[in-house]
């Protein structure tokens, strides 16, 4: 029988909540900037604060979803951010904003984590994580269409934020209510494959450094390098963002079918010069040019890598810390762009950054490669191979060994 594959929309929507403050950070910080008595470096440092928050809750997470139990922490999760974003998008006192934002970033980084470690547990992971960025992609490309229609002010990108956690809170009721149970070995179970766990964390952080690097001042790039408005920057970010669902839409119909080495590594060439490219924009056919293709890109190779990271801890550990790896790049991210972009110039900071990208690209190869797909096999006559576990024996009075578990090869 081929084994069903249902979508898990309650984790498709936390992971939608979690995700989306880092997707609309440009349009944060540059109302930060714009809304409050804050230069671009400062408005850039109030946004790393919020994704260093966020990262803060996964590091903190990574193993206690199971023993917290998903439903009760999902909740509090979701009710963080819609208190800190709401908080901070009604509030007109520097302070009292970003006391905001790092609630709300508390708040992202727990539903965040609640997500990743149930969709690991998934059947197909990366199905769930490409279906989690559609959403995501969609939702901020109607907010980046939107906000510059609702004027001016800091509030709106952090009233959407926080409208989202309070749209998703009630279907966290179809997430397990209680911790699950933790026998004595499993509680004490080491993180298995840590050598390219810890490699793929460490690339992950500077992989996200670079791209939130851009990502943090491209709506300046567009406003002052490429002399844009407001409404067509938008309008740009919001094609971008589209054109990502595209490339999610295929990353998710080919699944493993091209590896994830290829993927990964290929990707995170691409995407180093579609860096370069945007950074040095000066008009609209260029900034829109690189945008585009970068942020088609993007959300394929990170769902790779999710999958990768999934696929090296079935109870989710690895994807959490890998993810909160990701979130402290990301953190650094708007703050490292405005000050490298601040003393050498957008141009030149794309240039650093697609070089830095070009050097992990190589690691981070490695550890695909590395990794077997955890796809169940499909054979003629559409007959799927599962996993087998295999029980030796009892010969002879000894103690029985441990079962063996045989996984398929892909």
């Amino acid at each position: 029988m081929f084994a069903p594959r249902t979508t898990p929309w309650p984790l498709v929507a936390l992971f939608t909540a979690g995700y989306l403050a880092p997707y609309l950070l440009p349009t944060v910080v540059g109302r930060l900037d714009s809304g409050l008595p804050l230069s671009p470096t400062q408005a850039g440092a109030v946004g790393s604060a919020l994704l260093l928050s966020s990262a803060s809750a996964g590091f903190l997470l990574a193993s206690r979803v199971e023993r917290i139990g998903a439903r009760a922490l999902a909740r509090f999760g979701l009710t963080l951010a819609l208190l800190g974003y709401g908080g901070a998008a009604l509030a007109h006192a520097v302070p009292a904003v970003v006391l905001g934002v790092l609630l709300g970033g508390l708040g992202s980084g727990t539903a965040t984590a609640v997500a990743a470690t149930r969709i690991a547990a998934e059947p197909d992971p990366h199905r769930a994580t490409t279906v989690g960025l559609l959403g995501v992609s969609a939702l901020a490309g109607a907010v980046y269409l939107t906000v510059p229609h609702l004027g001016a002010g800091h509030g709106q990108p952090l009233a959407a934020i926080a409208l989202t956690a309070l749209a998703v809170w009630p279907l966290t009721g179809r997430l397990p209510s209680g911790a699950a149970p933790q026998p004595q070995a499993r509680a004490a179970s080491r993180l298995p494959h840590r050598r390219p766990g810890l490699v793929l964390a460490a690339c992950m952080l500077c992989w996200s450094l670079a791209q939130n690097s851009l990502w943090g001042v491209s709506g300046r790039i567009g406003l002052t390098q490429a002399e844009l408005s407001e409404t067509t920057v938008g309008a740009v970010f919001a094609v971008a963002l589209g054109a990502g669902l595209l490339g999610v839409t295929g990353a998710g119909a080919l699944g493993p079918r091209l590896g994830r080495a290829l993927p990964i590594g290929g990707g995170t060439v691409l995407i180093a010069a579609c860096i370069a490219v945007s950074a040095s924009a000066t008009d609209l056919t260029t900034f829109a040019t690189g945008e585009i293709a970068w942020n088609t890109l993007y959300p394929i190779v990170l769902s790779y890598v999710i999958g990768l990271a999934a696929s090296l801890d079935a109870r989710g550990r690895w994807a959490v810390l890998v993810g909160s790896a990701s979130s402290l790049g990301t953190a650094a991210g708007p703050l490292t762009g405005s000050v490298l972009s601040a003393q050498a110039g957008f141009p030149a900071m794309g240039a650093v950054l697609a070089a830095g990208l070009l050097v992990i690209a190589v690691p981070m190869t490695v550890v695909a490669l590395g990794r077997r797909s955890r796809k169940p096999v499909e054979v003629a006559e559409g007959i799927e191979v599962v996993e087998v576990v295999e029980i030796p024996l009892d010969t002879a009075g000894a103690a029985p060994a441990a079962p063996e578990r045989l996984t398929p090869a892909t």
